[in-house]
């Protein structure tokens, strides 16, 4: 399949798994591309995507957290070190292995802005964004704080919606990075 930008053989057929994510993008596409366009929705997505951007959003939760010394400090300064170690090897093996292309930006019609969006060198799966910011939520919730854990999962959440909406990934992608980002952040809590 030639889709949305795996790497494959050129006598693979669009059926199976590959055919339903390249789907599944197809139609995720089509929901975002109404709102693009939108200096507002533009804005806040360039916005919540340079928020992200090397952990920015993460590294402010951990200080605001580790403001007093003591045992809070510490696993503050351990839990976003844990976090952005571990998603960024992850995250850099897995891209290496697959090797999918990113969405295609010729035709991107975004508002104009004074923000600035980095231009992506890698390859797109998975969305490492994403995958940082669901592993620094999961590394950064506490059992018990049940609207601090939405929040930080709220902030994953929209940090993925804003990589789809700037074309940056495939919603396949962000699905990816979701899922292999909270799982990361659960197995490597016990070491923070």
């Amino acid at each position: 399949m030639k889709g949305p930008g795996f790497v494959t053989d050129d006598n693979a057929e669009s059926s199976g798994l590959r055919g339903a994510v390249a789907a599944f993008d197809e139609r995720v596409e089509g929901l975002f591309e109404p709102l693009r366009g939108r200096p507002r929705i533009d804005a806040a997505a360039k916005i919540i995507t340079a928020v992200g951007d090397h952990g920015w959003i993460w590294t402010g939760i951990a200080m605001w957290r580790g403001r007093r010394s003591g045992p809070v400090r510490r696993d503050a300064i351990r839990s976003l070190g844990v976090a952005g170690v571990s998603s960024s090897l992850v995250n850099a093996g897995i891209k290496r292995v697959v090797g999918r292309e990113r969405p295609d930006r010729s035709d991107l019609q975004l508002a104009a802005s004074s923000v600035p969006v980095r231009e992506p060198r890698t390859s797109s799966f998975p969305s490492g964004h994403t995958l940082a910011a669901f592993c620094a939520a999961a590394v950064l919730s506490r059992p018990g704080h049940r609207g601090g854990n939405a929040l930080l999962y709220t902030a994953a959440g929209l940090i993925g919606v804003s990589r789809v909406h700037l074309r940056a990934h495939h919603a396949s992608d962000v699905l990816g990075g979701m899922v292999v980002g909270t799982a990361l952040g659960l197995a490597v809590r016990r070491f923070r």
